[in-house]
C-alpha cells in the first residue's frame, strides 16, 4: 500500500470570505471527516497532493496538520468549472476496525490463450468498489486471465478473494473479454463462447451481498 505525506496548515478562519482568501493565496482548503471526530479543517498545495489526486491508483494520505498526523483516503475533489484547478478536497479518517467503502483498480495477470490466438483483450471495468477495515486495506484487486479464450469473458466473481474484502459490485458484471477479430469470425464462422466461468445462465443483474 502507497501513502503519501500531505503537509498542511490548520485553518482558523472559515466561511465564504475565509476560502476565496486562501485560494487567493494559492493554497487549497481541505478538510478531514470521519471516525466521529470533529471535522480538522486545514490548508494545503497543490504540490503536497499532486501525486494522490493525479493517479488511476489507490493510496493512503498520511496527512500532517499542526504536528498530528492523520491517516486518511481522499474522498472527493472538487474542481473550477473552468480553469479545472483544485478548489476543494475531502478526506475521510482512517479508523482501525471500522469498515469503509473504497474503489480500487482492477488490474490482471497471466497471458489469455484468446489474445495469442488473436483475439483482442477488452477491459470492461476499470475499478471495483470494496468495504473493508483499514487493517485489510488493499491497493487493487486481481484477475486471472490465463484460461480466458476468445469469446470468453471474467466477471466481478472471478476476481480473486482477499480476506477481510468484501467486493460491492454485482458478481455477474464483466470485467473483461476477449473478442474475436471481425476477419476470424469470417474465415471460421466462429460464435462466441460461453463466458469463462462456469455458471454462465446468471444473470447480469446479481445482486451485491
Amino acid at each position: 500500500m502507497v501513502t503519501v505525506t500531505v503537509n498542511g496548515t490548520a485553518r482558523t478562519e472559515l466561511g465564504k470570505k475565509a476560502t476565496k482568501a486562501v485560494l487567493l493565496n494559492e493554497k487549497i482548503p481541505c478538510v478531514i471527516y470521519g471516525a466521529h471526530k470533529e471535522p480538522v479543517h486545514f490548508t494545503t498545495s497543490i504540490k503536497e497532493v499532486r501525486d494522490i489526486i493525479y493517479t488511476p491508483e489507490f493510496k493512503i494520505a498520511e496527512i500532517h496538520v499542526d504536528g498530528t498526523a492523520h491517516k486518511c483516503i481522499l474522498k472527493e475533489v472538487q474542481f473550477h468549472p473552468v480553469k479545472d484547478t483544485v478548489r476543494h478536497i475531502d478526506f475521510l479518517l482512517l479508523k482501525e476496525d471500522h469498515p469503509i467503502k473504497v474503489t480500487v483498480p482492477v488490474l490482471f495477470e497471466g497471458t489469455s490463450p484468446g489474445v495469442r490466438n488473436g483475439g483482442k483483450f477488452i477491459q470492461k471495468v476499470r475499478a471495483v468498489s470494496i468495504k473493508t477495515k483499514p487493517e485489510n486495506m488493499v491497493d487493487h484487486v486481481l484477475a486471472d486471465i490465463s484460461t480466458l479464450k476468445m469469446g470468453q469473458s471474467l466477471r466481478v466473481r472471478d476476481i480473486q478473494q482477499v480476506k477481510g474484502v468484501e467486493i460491492l459490485n454485482p458478481g455477474a458484471l464483466p470485467i473483461a473479454t476477449v473478442a474475436i477479430p471481425r476477419s476470424l469470425k469470417g474465415a471460421t464462422g466462429e460464435e462466441e463462447e460461453p463466458t469463462a466461468t462456469a455458471d454462465t445462465a446468471e444473470g447480469a443483474t446479481e445482486a451485491a451481498e
